[in-house]
C-alpha cells in the first residue's frame, strides 16, 4: 500500500491538470522542474508530493 494524499495535495494536483494539461508527464523530476515554472509552491515537502501525484497521473492516464 502507498501513503495517503491528503485533499490539499489532490486539489492542487486538479487545478494545475485543468490549467496546465500538456505540460506536465509521468516522470517525477521532470514534473518537479515544470512545477517551479508554473506555480508558487514553498514547502518542498508538498511539491514533492504533487509532483509525485502529477506523475501517477498521468502513468495511470496512458494505461
Amino acid at each position: 500500500m502507498g501513503r495517503i494524499k491528503t485533499k490539499l495535495i489532490k486539489a492542487k494536483t486538479r487545478d494545475l491538470l485543468e490549467a496546465n494539461p500538456d505540460a506536465f508527464t509521468g516522470d517525477f523530476g521532470e514534473n518537479k522542474a515544470k512545477l517551479a515554472e508554473v506555480a508558487v509552491i514553498r514547502s518542498k515537502k508538498m511539491r514533492n508530493a504533487i509532483a509525485g501525484y502529477l506523475a501517477r497521473k498521468r502513468k495511470k492516464e496512458r494505461q
